[in-house]
């Protein structure tokens, strides 16, 4: 199965188009900004705990058949890092 790709950040909704370097994942692809991810998460998921780590670049001609999801996902309460590291 292949990643969403998400399309915006869960804690600002910036956008992050699939060729952005700037988004950064957890290993159940919860997406932040580098921005959230580094200044407010300190690259740790507010959702599991996990490690934030680069998302990947799909490249384009392999996007016409595995498009990015278009569905928009925000926390409901602030962006803070979680406590756990369990998912």
């Amino acid at each position: 199965m292949a990643l969403e790709l998400r399309p915006n950040c869960e804690c600002c909704d910036r956008d992050l188009p699939p060729d952005s370097t700037e988004a950064y994942i957890c290993s159940f692809e919860c997406t932040y900004c580098h921005e959230c991810a580094a200044n407010q998460l300190r690259f740790r998921c507010a959702n599991c705990g996990g490690e934030l780590v680069r998302r990947p670049i799909r490249p384009a001609a392999k996007l016409l058949n595995n498009p990015a999801s278009s569905v928009r996902v925000r926390r409901a309460t602030p962006c803070v890092p979680s406590t756990t590291t369990e998912g």
